[in-house]
C-alpha cells in the first residue's frame, strides 16, 4: 500500500511539474530561512553555557542610584568579590574581569625579539580566572598559568602572530601601552574551540602585575568605582536567591559610610552566566549583548516564513481540485475508502516536504556566507552535525507535511464518486472561502514585515540625519596607544594645527560617540552630597569644542592655562538650578570622602546640549575638564575642510612618520564612530530586509500559482467576454480585482498590528521617529504593486488568448 502512494505521489509530481516546482521551491526556501534562523539563534544562547560549572557561575551586576540619574551596570566595585569569598559558605571561587580598552588602552603593542604586533583585546584577571572558567590549553595549563606576577595568557591566534606554531610557553614579551612598557611571561596558550564566551579577549594579564590590575587588588571603593566584572562560582547546593537576599547587608557592613558620603544608593545583584550574552540594558558590558526580544521576533519570522510556505501549498492544492476530482471518483469506485484516500494525499504532502528539506540543505550551505554577512557572525556547515538540529528537520518535514497537506486531504477525500464521475464538479463555497482567507492571511504576516522595514529604516535614517549638536563630519580620529606615543603627541598636534585644510585640532582622554568612563558628583555653595548631580566628563585642551563644533549658549570657551574651569552641557545646569546666562563663574563643589578636602571647579561657559552617547539615551549632566595633563589625553580630533582627504591623509601620514617612526598610521572618521553605535539596528535591518523579501517572494510564487489556475478555469469566460468586445485591459482587472481585495483585507489587519509592534520597539530609543499614516499606507501600496506585478503576467496572458481556442469544444 505504501509503495502505491509512493507511486502515485512521485507520477502526480512529475505530471504537475509547474505545481511541484511552486511547491518544492517554496517549501524548500521557507525551510532553509527557518533552519537559518535556529541555528542563528541557537548560535547566541549557546554563548558561555559550556563552562564546567555554568549552572553554578554568577555575575555580580550593581544598580546605582545617584542624585539625578540611575544606572544598571554589569560591574561592581573591586573589593565586593574578595569580601564575598571570605563572609559567604556558598562562594566557591570568585574572579574580576577588567576589559582594559574601557580606560583607555585600546591598542596593546607586542614585540618579542624583531617582530612587534598590535593588538586591541586585553584584560586583567584575578589569578583564580581559570579556576572559574575553564577554557582549552592549546600549550601550558590552567593550573599555573596566572600563579605568578606578570604573567600572561595569549589567545591561540595571537600566539601564531608572534610564534607561529612553536610553543611559547615561558618566552618573555614586552607589551607597551598607555599603562607603560613591561615585559611578561607567557604561561599559557588558549583558545576558543569549547565554545563563545562574553568574556572573549587575546590577552589574559594576571592582576598583579601593576597597572589597571594592581590597582584593582589594592582598591578599596565599596561605593564608587564599579568598574570590574565580578563573577563567583557558588556552591552546587547552594540557594542563589537566598545569597542574594543577604546581600544588602553584606553591602552596608563594609560600604554603609562611603554610600551615605557619596549620596548613592546601591543594589547587588546576582545574574546567572548564560543569560548575559542574551541580556541588554546593561552599562559597562564587555562584549556586545543581543536582545533576546530580537531573538524571538526572529523566530517568529521563521514560523511566519514555513506558515507562509504552507499556505501555498494548501491554497495550490485545493485549488486543483477539479483536475484531481475524476481520479478521486475512480478510487471510490474500486473500493478506496476516505481513510485511504486522506493517507494517499498526506503522503503526497510528506513526500513534496521531504524534497524540499533535501533541496533547503544544499541552498543553505551556498547561502550560508552571504547571510552571514548580513547577520554578522560566523555560522559554519559543521553546526550542522548537532543530532537536535536532524531531529528538527525531521518535524519540520512532519509537522510541514500535515499542515499543509491536511485540509487538502480531507477536502478532496470528501468528493462524491457518483458526481465527480458524471463530470457534475462543482467547487465547495467553504472552500473557496478557506483558500482566499489563507491569502489574506499569508499577505497580512508579509505586510507586517513590510511595514517593519519602513519603520526600521525610518528611525536608521531619522538617527542618521538628526543634529546632534555637535559636529561630525570631517573629523579624524587619532588614538595613541603607548607611553611612547603619548609623549610626542603635543609636537604631533602642532604640527597639524600648520597644514591648510586643518581648521582644528584638540586632545582629550575621550572622542564622542565613545562610553565616558569618569562621572563625579558635584553641587552647589551651600549644598551637600545630596542636592547635586553625577556628571558624566571629559578632560580635554582647551580646543575641544571648537574641533567638534559645540555651541556655547553663554560664559566663554577655554583658554590656554584653565585649569579648575569646565564648560557645562544645559542640562546639568538646569538640574542645578541654574540660570543659562548667569551660570557662567558658578563654583561647584565635591568631597569625596568625609574629612576630605573640599574640590572645586569653576564654571566658564554653558554648552548648548549635544548627544555625546547614542540616541538610545537621553541627554544626562555632562562637563569638559580643563587639563594639562598630557599623559591622559591619548586621542587627538581634526577638524578639516578639505575636500580630498587622499592629499590630506598623506600630508598627515608624513607628520606621523616623523614623529611615530615603526608605529603603524591609524586613523578613523568621527561620523563613522557615531554610526557603530547603532550597529545592532543596523544588523536587525539587514536580517528583517533579508526574511522580508524572502518571505514576500514565497507569497508571490503562490500567488503567481493561483493566477494561472484561476485564469485556466475562467478560460471560457475570458473567451466569451473577448468575443462580445471586452478589453484586455478589462479582462486583466477582471482577474486581478478579487486578489486585490484580498490584499486589502490583509491590510487593513495587519497594520494596527504592526503599528503596535513597531510602536513598542521604537520605545528603545529617547530619540524616536512617530508611525506617520503615510508609513502605513507605503506599504499597503507596495502590497498592492506586488500583487499586481506577480498576476499580470498570467492576467494579460489569459486576456490575450485568441478566443476560439478556449471555445471551440463548445
Amino acid at each position: 500500500m505504501i509503495k502505491s502512494y509512493f507511486k502515485t505521489a512521485i507520477r502526480f509530481l512529475l505530471k504537475n511539474k509547474a505545481f511541484s516546482f511552486i511547491n518544492i521551491l517554496g517549501l524548500a526556501i521557507g525551510t532553509m530561512c527557518c533552519l537559518y534562523i535556529v541555528l542563528y539563534v541557537k548560535y547566541q544562547y549557546s554563548y558561555d553555557k559550556h563552562y564546567k560549572d555554568a549552572k553554578n557561575i554568577y555575575r555580580i551586576n550593581t544598580s546605582l542610584t545617584l542624585p539625578g540619574g540611575k544606572h544598571d551596570n554589569a560591574t561592581s566595585s573591586p573589593p565586593i568579590a574578595p569580601a564575598m569569598k571570605k563572609d559567604f559558605a556558598e562562594v566557591v571561587q570568585f574572579t574580576r574581569f577588567i576589559k582594559l580598552n574601557t580606560f583607555g588602552a585600546k591598542q596593546h603593542l607586542l614585540k618579542y625579539k624583531e617582530k612587534s604586533l598590535y593588538e586591541k583585546d586585553a584584560a586583567c584577571v584575578d589569578s583564580t580566572f581559570f579556576d572559574v572558567f575553564n577554557f582549552h590549553f592549546v600549550y601550558g595549563s590552567a593550573a599555573k598559568a596566572l600563579s605568578e606576577p606578570y604573567s600572561i595568557v595569549l589567545n591561540e591566534s595571537v600566539a601564531e602572530k608572534l610564534f607561529g606554531k612553536e610553543d611559547p610557553v615561558g618566552k618573555v614579551i614586552s607589551i607597551d601601552n598607555s599603562y607603560g612598557k613591561n615585559d611578561f611571561k607567557i604561561t599559557g596558550v588558549v583558545d576558543e574551540s569549547l565554545g563563545k564566551s562574553h568574556l572573549h579577549t587575546n590577552i589574559f594579564i594576571v592582576m598583579n602585575s601593576g597597572g589597571m590590575g594592581g590597582y584593582t587588588l589594592t582598591n578599596n571603593a565599596w561605593a564608587g568605582n564599579n568598574y570590574a566584572g565580578t563573577y563567583v562560582k557558588l556552591n552546587p547546593k547552594s540557594d542563589p536567591a537566598a545569597l542574594e537576599k543577604k546581600l544588602p547587608a553584606f553591602l552596608n557592613k563594609y560600604g554603609a559610610e562611603q554610600l551615605k558620603n557619596l549620596g548613592m544608593t546601591k543594589t547587588l545583584k546576582l545574574q546567572p552566566i548564560g543569560t548575559i550574552h542574551t541580556t541588554t540594558g546593561f552599562e559597562n558590558e564587555p562584549d556586545k549583548t543581543v536582545s533576546s526580544s530580537f531573538l524571538y521576533i526572529l523566530l517568529l519570522i521563521a514560523i511566519f516564513i514555513q506558515v507562509i510556505a504552507c499556505i501555498n501549498f494548501m491554497n495550490l492544492s485545493t485549488a486543483r481540485a477539479s483536475q484531481r476530482a475524476k481520479e478521486v471518483g475512480v478510487r471510490k469506485v474500486i473500493g478506496a475508502r476516505r481513510g485511504d484516500l486522506v493517507k494517499q494525499f498526506i503522503g503526497e504532502s510528506l513526500l513534496i516536504s521531504l524534497i524540499a528539506v533535501l533541496v533547503a540543505l544544499p541552498l543553505l550551505l551556498l547561502a550560508l556566507p552571504y547571510i552571514n554577512h548580513i547577520s554578522q557572525i560566523d555560522i559554519q556547515w559543521t553546526s550542522l552535525a548537532d543530532y537536535r538540529l536532524w531531529l528538527l528537520l525531521l518535524g519540520i518535514i512532519v509537522l510541514t507535511g500535515l499542515i499543509a497537506g491536511s485540509y487538502p486531504a480531507f477536502y478532496l477525500s470528501a468528493f462524491m464518486a457518483v458526481k465527480v464521475i458524471k463530470g457534475n464538479f462543482t467547487s465547495h463555497m467553504s472552500a473557496t472561502t478557506i483558500r482566499r482567507s489563507l491569502v489574506v492571511f499569508q499577505f497580512a504576516l508579509s505586510i507586517i514585515l513590510i511595514i517593519s522595514i519602513i519603520v526600521i529604516y525610518s528611525q536608521l535614517d531619522y538617527i542618521k540625519k538628526k543634529d546632534l549638536g555637535f559636529d561630525k563630519d570631517q573629523k579624524l580620529i587619532f588614538t595613541f596607544h603607548t607611553s611612547e606615543t603619548t609623549n610626542k603627541i603635543s609636537a604631533f598636534s602642532n604640527e597639524l594645527k600648520d597644514l591648510a585644510e586643518v581648521k582644528a585640532v584638540s586632545r582629550a582622554n575621550n572622542y564622542l560617540s565613545q562610553f565616558v568612563p569618569n562621572d563625579e558628583t558635584y553641587h552647589l555653595a551651600g549644598g551637600d552630597i545630596s542636592t547635586g548631580q553625577d556628571i558624566q566628563m571629559i578632560y580635554t585642551d582647551k580646543n575641544f569644542a571648537e574641533a567638534n563644533g559645540i555651541k556655547l549658549v553663554s560664559g566663554r570657551d577655554f583658554r590656554m592655562n584653565d585649569t579648575g574651569r569646565v564648560l557645562i552641557n544645559e542640562t546639568l545646569a538646569n538640574r542645578l538650578g541654574l540660570k543659562i546666562n548667569e551660570a557662567p563663574g558658578t563654583l561647584l563643589y565635591r568631597r569625596q570622602d568625609a574629612g576630605d578636602p573640599v574640590f572645586t571647579l569653576e564654571i566658564a561657559g554653558v554648552m548648548k546640549d549635544f548627544n555625546y552617547n547614542s540616541l538610545h539615551e537621553e541627554v544626562d549632566p555632562f562637563m569638559l575638564v580643563y587639563s594639562n595633563q598630557d599623559g591622559r589625553m591619548s586621542n587627538v580630533t581634526l577638524s578639516s575642510n578639505s575636500k580630498n582627504y587622499a592629499v590630506l591623509l598623506n600630508k598627515i601620514e608624513t607628520i606621523w612618520k616623523k614623529h611615530f617612526s615603526g608605529v603603524p598610521f591609524e586613523y578613523s572618521f568621527l561620523d563613522n564612530e557615531v554610526q557603530k553605535q547603532y550597529e545592532t539596528e543596523i544588523t536587525l535591518s539587514r536580517i528583517i530586509n533579508l526574511f522580508t523579501l524572502i518571505a514576500i517572494f514565497i507569497s508571490c510564487l503562490g500567488l503567481f500559482g493561483l493566477a494561472a489556475f484561476s485564469a485556466e478555469q475562467r478560460r471560457k469566460e475570458i473567451g466569451i467576454r473577448k468575443v462580445l468586445g471586452a478589453s484586455v485591459g478589462g479582462i486583466v482587472q477582471l482577474l486581478s480585482k478579487d486578489f486585490l481585495k484580498l490584499v486589502g483585507i490583509s491590510f487593513v489587519i495587519a497594520a494596527p498590528l504592526a503599528g503596535w509592534a513597531m510602536h513598542t520597539w521604537l520605545q528603545n530609543f529617547a530619540y524616536r521617529i512617530t508611525i506617520s499614516w503615510w508609513m502605513l499606507l507605503l506599504a499597503g501600496v507596495l502590497s498592492a504593486l506586488i500583487v499586481l506585478l506577480t498576476i499580470s503576467f498570467q492576467s494579460i496572458k489569459a486576456a490575450i488568448t485568441n478566443p476560439v481556442k478556449s471555445l471551440r469544444s463548445e
